[in-house]
């Protein structure tokens, strides 16, 4: 039987666990051990030696039973700073932090999940199909852990990630691709009370490419943002150098290049007009994603929540996940939503009852056919 109890105790004891990104090593420790005794043996993969991390994806293997189509499920072990010495607090249904770290639901509650689901099957003897399980690092600041996943480590096609935030029902089927631009202008110095115009102000040429660029909602597909910009000093003095980045996000791959070099040439003409010069730097964070709607994963995934009482809830989604890249590698990646609230945030709280019912979900994914 599905044990509420224990599945707020498998929560609660991996939110104690310290596991900010690139440092998930006391995590995969846990998460290993848990499975051992469990009889399920678990790989470590190297992924963390590759972008400075401590630890590596945890992977495992679960026979089954059934000539079913295998899956796979996934949730992400890091999560956002503050994130040391987490202290849970149950306020009836509700699990939040003090106050002072966020709380981890993000995405140890997907893990929960996951475990309480395989505690279930095991203890009833329910035949299941082969379950695969992954569990990643470094997913909050890169999705590291996925980008240089092996896939020969996971040689399933099917892969549901429970990772959505807000109440059950939840599938996340179609999210956008990202890039992430790096600009700088150069200026020239100069003492701006004696002799300014002998300077080149970094800052104005930088504010006349972005007076022409697209910020904020550009489409229906489309966003960008401006992040964090460094340059200047003292006010005596003309600024030499100004940089910024910013990011684009759209479903349609078209529309992302057409931004980018609408935003280069926007560049190009600042430079131009004030004499100056540039560079601009872009990379693709992650590629867009999209599920179709008559595949083998979402139609589980959608039967195993009517089944558990959830009325699926198509969406499509804004942000990247492990899905993006995941499914860039030839994946089939369902995201599905478990109770969790207020993400990435210092009031982030998770619905019990909501994680319960998300539970019965993965079971009946583990269990059915179609």
């Amino acid at each position: 039987m599905i044990s509420k109890e224990r599945l707020k105790n498998i929560f609660i004891n991996m939110v104690k666990v310290d596991s900010p990104s690139k440092n998930e090593y006391e995590m995969v420790k846990w998460l290993v051990s848990y499975l051992d005794e469990r009889g399920i043996k678990a790989k470590i993969d190297k992924v963390g030696e590759k972008f400075g991390g401590n630890s590596g994806n945890v992977i495992a293997y679960i026979k089954g039973g059934l000539d079913l189509e295998p899956v796979c499920f996934q949730a992400h072990m890091d999560q956002v700073s503050p994130c040391l010495g987490v202290k849970p607090i149950e306020c009836g249904n509700i699990i939040k932090s003090d106050g002072s770290t966020t709380l981890g639901g993000d995405d140890k509650a997907g893990i929960a999940a996951v475990l309480e689901a395989i505690e279930h099957i095991k203890e009833t003897n329910t035949p299941h199909r082969d379950i695969y399980l992954m569990f990643s690092v470094c997913e909050e600041v890169g999705m590291f852990g996925c980008k240089y996943l092996d896939i020969d480590d996971l040689p399933v096609k099917n892969i549901v990630i429970i990772d959505s935030v807000g109440e059950p029902g939840a599938i996340a089927y179609k999210a956008p691709s990202k890039e992430h631009i790096d600009i700088t202008f150069y200026g020239k110095k100069a003492h701006a009370g004696i002799e300014p115009e002998k300077g080149i102000n970094a800052i104005v040429v930088a504010s006349h490419a972005i007076s022409n660029m697209n910020i904020g909602r550009i489409d229906s597909e489309t966003t960008s943002n401006i992040g964090e910009i460094k340059g200047g000093g003292s006010t005596n003095i003309v600024t030499d150098s100004v940089s910024f980045n910013i990011e684009i996000r759209s479903h349609s791959m078209e529309k992302l290049k057409k931004e980018i070099e609408n935003m280069k040439i926007c560049c190009e003409e600042a430079a131009k007009k004030f004499n100056t010069t540039y560079e601009f730097k872009h990379e693709n964070s992650y590629p867009s994603f999209e599920l179709s709607k008559d595949s083998y994963i979402y139609k589980l995934t959608e039967k195993s929540m009517q089944l558990a009482g959830i009325t699926p809830n198509p969406m499509i989604i804004g942000g990247g996940s492990d899905a993006n890249i995941l499914a860039g590698k030839g994946y089939d990646c369902a995201i599905i939503s478990m109770g969790v609230y207020n993400p990435h945030a210092l009031n982030e709280y998770l619905n019990l009852d909501e994680l319960y019912i998300t539970t019965k979900a993965v079971i009946n994914m583990m269990t059915l056919e179609i």
